[in-house]
């Protein structure tokens, strides 16, 4: 039985996918870094592997793209977004592509992103 309180595309536990799309990310001090532009799910085992931010430039237009492993990100309450430990410095040296550069997601590019933020890549 649905929750009359909750959306029909949320619930206590889960979340659609347009609704993450566009959410904030903040880093541990409150300031916002971007937003989740989308994520990637592999489609095997079903789960989330990256969310990837939008980041840098001005009205969509001079986006930079970070893959982040979806372990990165905590949901805040709070602030309404996700909160990542990472500071504006070390997201300028991460991994990163531009609109219509987008990289060959595969498992030498996995183990790249995860292993510049420090996760272990199972997938």
């Amino acid at each position: 039985m649905a929750d009359n309180n909750v959306a029909n595309d949320e619930t206590d536990r889960l979340i659609a996918s347009n609704k993450v799309e566009g959410t904030a990310v903040y880093d541990r001090q409150g300031n916002k870094l971007g937003s989740v532009y989308n994520f990637m799910v592999d489609k095997r085992a079903g789960k989330v592997e990256y969310a990837v931010m939008s980041f840098g430039g001005f009205l969509g237009m001079g986006n930079d793209y970070h893959p982040l492993p979806w372990d990165q990100l905590t949901y805040d309450t709070d602030q309404g977004g996700y909160v990542v430990n990472l500071t504006k410095e070390q997201l300028e040296g991460a991994p990163r592509y531009s609109s219509g550069n987008e990289p060959t997601f595969d498992r030498d590019y996995g183990r790249e992103v995860y292993g510049y933020y420090g996760s272990s890549y199972n997938y």
